[in-house]
């Protein structure tokens, strides 16, 4: 070691660094875990989205069928 007294300057970097270590690990997981339940609200949003979405098609698709049939049994008579 040098005899020279160190500065706040050289003594912040380096307590800055330390500090970053040692938390790195916790911030890690709790980005992890954010980033699961983020993903997770959003895919379920999705779901919820799209099942409306579909479900409307469906109608549609249901309603669209009982005309061919009608219009199919009309042309038949």
């Amino acid at each position: 070691m040098s005899d020279e007294p160190t500065t706040e300057n050289e003594k912040s970097p380096d307590l800055k660094a330390r500090f970053k270590q040692l938390t790195q690990p916790i911030m890690d997981s709790l980005d992890s875990k954010i980033r699961e339940q983020v993903d997770h609200r959003v895919d379920e949003r999705v779901d919820q989205s799209l099942s409306a979405r579909l479900s409307v098609i469906e109608r549609a698709i249901a309603d669209l069928d009982r005309e061919v049939k009608e219009l199919k049994k009309k042309a038949s008579s």
